[in-house]
């Protein structure tokens, strides 16, 4: 069969890809995309939407336990694990299916495969009929990341789980120990405890969620201590015993080796990216531990050959892949496109209690040698918080003292998630202290802790 010709083809049907051929398709390009198993990718079907569906039933859950201070009563209250999956799986097949939608909507033709890459300019894809030659001058690969493994942690589905099995849990677990205290683990953590397994996290780091801000992290630690949740830092896993309906867990911490028993155990230490039995190698693309070198624009080095998302390196994260997916599409169609500043895109973790952050943390401020100024407002101080029952966490935010900058701002608390693009929309159009001091902030509204705690930089703040 003749080889396909197209302007662009994309390998992988995240969100990285999807939104990548999406824009190529509005630019007038005629684009193909290539996708193994679920248009939608991880993110979608395994990742970022089924688990929020996960936690959107516990946080339910643990309001309703919640209901007398809000003048409620409840009886009867208990949960079922099957129908709160079954939940999660439906809200993931609604969203791919509204993929495949957006593909048709946008003339995008769609291969059902596994993609290599035999020559430059070239992708071949097996089917369950056949295989299908493809070629472009531009090629975007977006094949995305899976769970990372650890000698002797390994998954097998049984006892112990990577994030896919926690997804489609066989049973509750009564005793679960988590290893690593990311946003993965510390988001299983957070919806297996709060529906009632006794919960254990290990960190092989001083502090869980160890990419955030310290004053986070020691918010965090004690909001999960509070919730039940044990939490062993400093602390690695070296072996794990597997019997039937049991593993014991070998953790190693400063004052040696003990032992602990559990039902299930959910490996969350990283991931790697899928570039296996693509080609790559041989086409002389760069990788470094498992993800594709790029520039800033995304490219790999090779002519006509792109890398985006996961596969391109951290932060990995579905929006960044997505506005990689952008930027690449309108750097293919001609145009000028502004490389992405990875300081500037903001990480949330959807626990409870929710954080968000954006640039730097006070720690990496003052490493860089900034002159910084700090302000904190807690949610205790803000009316909103305080009417939704809310009332614990808090917003920081660093200011370069010399510029007004705002060089970071860090979150904890109801909904921060929601809350941290005014952060992000800031620095983008480089604003100062000055215009978010100006900036006039709804009442009442969880967002005025924004404001206060710029003023509270500055020795201005209002309700404090």
């Amino acid at each position: 069969m003749a080889a396909q010709n197209f302007d662009v083809i994309v390998v992988g049907a995240g969100p990285g890809g999807y939104v990548a051929a999406i824009r190529a398709s509005q630019l007038g390009l005629k684009v193909a995309i290539v996708e193994r198993e679920n248009l939608g990718g991880i993110c979608l079907n395994w990742g970022c939407i089924p688990t929020k569906a996960l936690l959107r039933s516990a946080e339910v859950f643990h309001l309703m336990h919640r209901a007398k201070e809000f003048g409620l009563s409840v009886t009867g209250l208990d949960f079922d694990l099957n129908a709160v999956v079954a939940r999660s799986r439906g809200v993931a097949k609604q969203l791919s299916g509204g993929i495949g939608h957006l593909m048709k909507k946008n003339k995008v033709t769609v291969f059902m495969g596994a993609a290599t890459l035999p020559k430059a300019g070239t992708v071949s894809v097996k089917t369950d009929k056949g295989v299908d030659e493809l070629t472009a001058k531009s090629i975007i690969l977006a094949t995305g990341a899976r769970a990372r493994e650890l000698p002797g942690l390994e998954a097998d589905g049984d006892l112990v789980w990577t994030y896919r099995h926690a997804l489609q849990p066989k049973r509750m677990p009564k005793k679960l120990l988590v290893i690593g205290s990311g946003a993965i683990g510390i988001e299983f953590a957070s919806f297996f405890n709060t529906l009632g397994a006794d919960t254990t996290v290990v960190e092989v780091m001083d502090r869980v969620l160890p990419v955030e801000d310290a004053e986070v992290s020691a918010f965090a630690k004690k909001a999960f201590v509070k919730q039940g949740m044990k939490i062993l830092e400093k602390t690695t896993v070296k072996k794990l015993d597997r019997s039937p309906g049991k593993v014991v867990a070998h953790l190693e911490d400063a004052k040696g080796t003990t032992t602990q028993e559990f039902d299930t155990v959910i490996s969350a230490v990283g991931i790697i990216g899928n570039i296996e039995n693509l080609g790559l190698e041989a086409l002389g693309v760069k990788i470094d531990r498992t993800h594709v070198v790029t520039d800033e624009f995304c490219r790999t080095g090779v002519a006509g050959l792109y890398a985006i998302g996961d596969i391109a390196g951290a932060p990995w994260l579905a929006h960044k892949a997505s506005h990689e997916g952008v930027m690449v599409a309108e750097l293919i169609a001609g145009k000028h496109p502004h490389p992405i500043k990875p300081n500037s895109i903001a990480g949330c973790t959807y626990c409870y209690p929710q954080v968000a952050s954006v640039g730097l943390t006070e720690a990496k401020a003052k490493e860089a040698g900034y002159d910084i100024k700090v302000g904190r407002f807690p949610f205790i101080g803000n009316g909103k918080a305080i009417a939704l029952g809310e009332a614990e966490g808090f917003i920081k935010t660093i200011f370069d003292a010399k510029t007004g900058e705002m060089l970071g701002a860090h979150m904890i608390g109801a909904e921060v998630t929601e809350l941290i693009q005014g952060y992000v929309v800031a620095r983008g159009l480089e604003s100062t202290e000055e215009d978010l001091m100006n900036t006039v902030f709804p009442h009442p509204t969880l967002s005025e802790m924004m404001h206060e705690s710029v003023l509270d930089a500055y020795g201005r703040a209002l309700h404090m």
